[in-house]
């Protein structure tokens, strides 16, 4: 396999993570961290960035997808838990998400008075055409974003370029949450990209992309991947630096409730009208092709999952959802994710991290189960508060934990849960003489 195929790869798992839903966040992160901002883009691009291609090869060391890295913990374990990922990022949030986007950037400015009434029928017709599309997708929306991702950048490019000259002023005195912890508020800040959870859908795609180019080992498979993800993980990183490092600069220009209207603004202060308009459509294109992408893997998934579902089933219920959920509004619904996100990513990452030591403790599944079942129980805390619930009770106790005021509570637990799971298989071992291990 040649050094080029593996970057072409990296370009494919780029524009793969690259949607115009993640264009959002580090803006708001920008003008929120203020000052503060390198140490706060650091932690946001570790789980934005850093944790999806440690995702993307966790699965090419497992071989066959997220449920096969879920069954390590339990049969039911890994259908359940890969059917809350695609939930996340299809229609609980994730497309929701994107249509609200592409609304907000393509649509909105052209309206003197946007409404609820204007966003409900601008959902009826966009979701109208991801429905149609996703039908038959086949190589469409491969072939537009081939086109839209190099237009996307380009712009993003000019508007960074632009910036140096048209945005003036310094960056504000950071917000409450990045004054002590901005690397930790950063990191936190990542989850909401959600790109570390959709890594375990794409990674099959990786994976199948070197198979096609004659690399079979499960190691070859997985170094070809850390090295396509170097190239992915500099390109979502500049990409994050710069339209964040553009937030930064916002913070006197006026009043803004999310991300797309930071990009906007930045856009209609730099290159005017013209270019916010040009700015906006491209992202409502590519929001619409991401859409179209992520019913068709729910469909896919789920039809084959729960074969009493059909895949035209599966996408139906999938737009509708979608539809339902894009009328509550982008801030409300970055609003519910938060919690949600809170307690989805650090078993994420502890099943991702176990992933790479498995042969260390044989692949023992109470290793996995203990490690997951604490994490899971400080996570689902820390969902909860983030959800507004007053736990004031539980948290005099669980405060004492290392980086707990970090919201990496998790992490003294996770440890003491997998060693607790080693502890059990060894006398599971004595007991019976040996043990059926995952291989």
């Amino acid at each position: 396999m040649r050094r080029r195929d593996t970057v072409f790869v990296g370009f494919m798992l780029f524009a793969l993570f690259f949607g115009a839903g993640n264009l959002i966040y580090p803006p708001s992160l920008g003008i929120s961290a203020g000052t503060a901002y390198w140490p706060a883009i650091a932690g946001f691009v570790l789980t934005g960035v850093g944790l999806p291609i440690l995702t993307v090869a966790a699965i090419s060391l497992v071989g066959n997808g997220a449920v096969e890295l879920g069954q390590r913990v339990h049969p039911w374990f890994g259908v359940i838990f890969t059917s809350i990922v695609y939930l996340a990022i299809g229609p609980f949030f994730g497309i929701p998400r994107a249509a609200n986007v592409a609304y907000e950037m393509g649509v909105s400015p052209l309206i003197t008075t946007p409404s609820s009434q204007w966003l409900l029928l601008f959902s009826i017709a966009f979701f109208s055409l991801v429905f149609i599309v996703s039908l038959n997708a086949s190589k469409l929306v491969d072939r537009i974003g081939q086109w839209l991702t190099p237009a996307l950048l380009l712009t993003i490019i000019a508007l960074v370029i632009g910036s140096l000259w048209g945005l003036k002023g310094e960056p504000a005195s950071p917000s409450s949450a990045y004054q002590t912890q901005p690397f930790f508020t950063g990191f936190i800040e990542g989850y909401l990209t959600m790109d570390a959870i959709a890594a375990l859908a794409f990674g099959i795609i990786v994976m199948t992309a070197f198979h096609e180019k004659g690399v079979q080992s499960r190691r070859r498979v997985m170094l070809r991947t850390l090295q396509a993800g170097g190239v992915t993980a500099i390109g979502l990183s500049t990409v994050y630096a710069s339209i964040g490092w553009i937030g930064s600069r916002m913070a006197d220009k006026g009043t803004f409730t999310n991300g797309g209207e930071i990009l906007s603004g930045a856009a209609n202060l730099i290159y005017g009208s013209t270019g916010a308009l040009l700015l906006g459509v491209l992202v409502a294109l590519a929001c619409l092709t991401t859409c179209i992408g992520l019913t068709v893997a729910c469909g896919q998934f789920f039809s084959s999952q729960f074969p009493v579902l059909s895949y035209k089933a599966v996408i139906s219920i999938v737009t509708l959802l979608s539809l339902t959920i894009t009328n509550v509004g982008l801030n409300q619904i970055i609003a519910f994710s938060v919690p949600v996100l809170v307690f989805i990513y650090p078993v994420a990452i502890v099943l991702v991290l176990l992933t790479f030591i498995h042969p260390v403790f044989q692949g023992s599944p109470y290793v996995y189960r203990g490690a997951l079942l604490f994490t899971a129980a400080m996570s689902l805390y820390d969902g909860l508060t983030a959800f507004g619930l007053d736990l004031a009770a539980v948290h005099s106790y669980l405060s004492i934990l290392p980086l707990f005021e970090q919201g990496l509570g998790w992490l003294i637990p996770a440890l003491a849960g997998g060693l607790i799971g080693w502890v059990w298989h060894l006398i599971k071992i004595r007991q019976n003489g040996h043990i059926a291990l995952d291989s």
